[in-house]
C-alpha cells in the first residue's frame, strides 16, 4: 500500500490550546487507550476507503504509527507510514486533519476524564447522561442558538446501490427543506443522505449544512468515516453512542439496513415504549424504495411477533416517494419544537427521554453474557427489546468489531437461547438477512456467528 514516510500536524481548532495538565494527561495515556487512538486515527486516514474488515486495514498499514508531540501551548501529532489517499501533494486533507484530533479529543482526553476523579462519573445513570451531554458538547455538536432540525439517519453499510440511491434521494429532499443530517458516518445508509443533503442544502444556498457522524472505537475501526462527515464524535461504547443518537435527533428515519440496524430499531422502541416516555414526541419514520418494500415488512412482522400489534404506534413505514419522507421529518419537527417549547425543554439536547440504566451500560458480547440474554416472551415489552438489542449487539460485534470476531475464532459462534416462538421470529429474520447480504459487505463468504437455540418449554 502507498504510504507517506513521515509527517507533523498540528490542530486546527480542536485541541488547539491545552494547558500543561492536559499536555500531560495525552503523553500518558496507558498502552491500550492508546493502541484504540491509533486504530482510530488509522480508520481516519482511510476515509473513503470502503473497506469494513479492520483487521485487512491494520494487516495492510501494520508499520503505520502515530506520536504525540509535547509543545509549549499545546501538542501535535507525528505520523509515519500514514495512507497516502489521506494527502494532496504531500499534504493533509483538511476534513481528515480536523477528525483526526477529533479522534485525540474523543479517545484520549474523554478517557482521562473517565479515568480521573472529578471527571466523568459513568457509574450512575444521571451520570452517564452527563457525560454524554459534556462529549457532545466538548465536540461542538450540541450548540446553543441552532434551529431544531436535526434528523437521524440509521441505516445498514452494506445495501445496494438502489436501497443507497433511494438514502441520498432522501437526504437531497431534506436538504431542500433546510434540515441537517446525523448519521453514523460511516457508508451505505450513512453516507447517501449527507451526501444528498449536500446537494440539497448547495441548491438552497446554504453554507452552513451540518452533517454530524456519531460512532465508538469498535465501529469506526473498521467503518471509516465517510467524506461528507464536518463533525465526528467518537462515544466511548455502543450504549453512549445510542443515547447521543437519541438525545440529539429531532426525528429519526431508519432505512434498510442488517443487524445493526434492527440493534437500534430494537433500541429505540425499547425507550418509546416506556411508561415514562409516553408523553415524550420523538417520531420515527422506517423509509425503503420500492424494491426493498420486503425489509420493513419483515421488519414490522418481527416487531409485531415479538413486541406485540402495539408497537407498530410507534412507526410510519413509507416505501418510496422520498419527498413523502423529507415532508413527514418537516411536519414531525414542528410538532416536537412546539411541545419542547411548552414544556420550556433544550432544543438541543433532549433531556426529558428516560433511558434506563440497564440500557445505558455497556453490554460486553462474550459468550458468556449472550448466553444470558433473556429471551422470554412473557417479559413486558419495553424489558423484551432490551434484550433483544442486546442479541443483536453482540450479532453485530461478532460480524464487525475486532473483540467479536476474536471471540468467535476463539470459541465459536455465540449461543442464544429463548422460547420457541421467539426463536422462530428471530431466525426467520437472520435468515433474511443471510440471505440478502445484509451482514458483511462480503456476504458470499458469510458464516454466521450465533447459534439459536430454542428452551424445551416456554416459561
Amino acid at each position: 500500500m502507498e504510504t507517506i514516510k513521515e509527517t507533523l500536524v498540528r490542530p486546527t481548532h480542536s485541541l488547539n490550546l491545552l494547558s500543561q495538565q492536559e499536555i500531560f494527561a495525552a503523553m500518558h495515556s496507558n498502552a491500550e487507550v492508546f493502541q484504540t487512538f491509533r486504530e482510530c486515527a488509522l480508520a481516519v486516514l482511510n476515509t473513503g476507503n470502503e473497506r469494513d474488515d479492520a483487521a485487512e486495514i491494520l494487516q495492510d498499514y501494520a508499520d503505520f504509527k502515530v506520536e504525540i508531540i509535547p509543545e509549549s501551548r499545546g501538542i501535535k501529532l507525528r505520523l509515519q507510514n500514514a495512507p497516502a489517499s489521506a494527502f494532496v501533494d504531500g499534504k493533509l486533507i483538511r476534513g481528515i486533519q480536523e477528525h483526526l484530533f477529533s479522534v485525540l479529543r474523543d479517545i484520549i482526553y474523554t478517557q482521562d476524564k473517565i479515568d480521573r476523579a472529578g471527571g466523568f462519573d459513568v457509574t450512575s445513570g444521571p451520570g452517564i447522561t452527563d457525560a454524554v451531554f459534556r462529549i457532545l458538547r466538548n465536540a461542538g455538536v450540541v450548540k446553543p442558538n441552532q434551529p431544531p432540525n436535526l434528523v437521524v439517519c440509521w441505516g445498514g453499510h452494506s445495501i445496494s446501490r438502489s436501497e443507497y440511491d433511494y438514502s441520498k434521494i432522501v437526504g437531497y429532499e431534506l436538504g431542500l427543506r433546510g434540515l441537517d443530517i446525523a448519521t453514523g458516518c460511516g457508508i451505505g445508509a450513512m453516507k447517501g443522505p449527507m451526501k444528498g443533503a449536500m446537494i440539497g442544502h448547495a441548491k438552497q444556498k446554504n453554507n452552513r449544512g451540518r452533517y454530524i457522524g456519531i460512532t465508538e472505537p469498535g465501529i469506526i475501526a473498521s467503518e471509516s468515516p465517510n467524506p461528507t462527515v464536518n463533525e465526528l464524535v467518537i462515544l466511548p461504547d455502543i450504549e453512549k453512542r445510542l443515547e447521543a443518537f437519541v438525545r440529539l435527533a429531532h426525528c429519526i428515519v431508519v432505512f434498510p439496513g442488517g443487524a445493526g440496524t434492527a440493534e437500534e430499531i430494537l433500541y429505540l422502541l425499547g425507550l418509546l415504549m416506556l411508561e415514562e416516555n409516553r408523553d415524550v414526541s420523538l417520531p420515527v419514520i422506517f423509509a425503503s424504495g420500492e424494491d426493498s418494500a420486503s425489509y420493513f415488512a419483515d421488519m414490522d412482522r418481527f416487531l409485531r411477533a415479538t413486541l406485540g400489534e402495539e408497537v407498530a404506534n410507534y412507526y410510519e413505514i413509507v416505501v418510496g416517494n422520498p419527498g413523502r419522507v423529507a415532508q413527514l421529518c418537516l411536519r414531525n419537527l414542528n410538532t416536537v419544537v412546539a411541545q419542547r417549547r411548552t414544556r420550556n425543554e433544550s432544543y438541543a439536547f433532549n433531556w426529558q427521554l428516560h433511558i434506563p440504566e440497564a440500557m445505558q451500560w455497556p453490554f460486553i458480547s462474550t459468550h458468556e453474557n449472550m448466553a444470558q440474554v433473556r429471551l422470554d416472551s412473557s417479559l413486558p415489552p419495553a424489558q423484551l427489546a432490551i434484550e433483544l438489542r442486546r442479541a443483536f449487539s453482540g450479532i453485530v460485534s461478532g460480524n464487525v468489531k475486532a473483540f467479536g470476531i476474536h471471540q468467535i475464532t476463539e470459541r465459536g459462534p455465540y449461543q442464544l437461547h429463548g422460547d420457541s416462538t421467539l426463536m422462530a421470529a428471530m431466525d426467520q429474520l437472520l435468515r433474511e438477512f443471510v440471505s440478502k447480504g445484509r451482514m458483511k459487505l462480503k456476504s458470499g463468504d458469510y458464516s454466521p456467528c450465533y447459534q439459536l437455540s430454542a428452551l424445551s418449554a416456554t416459561k
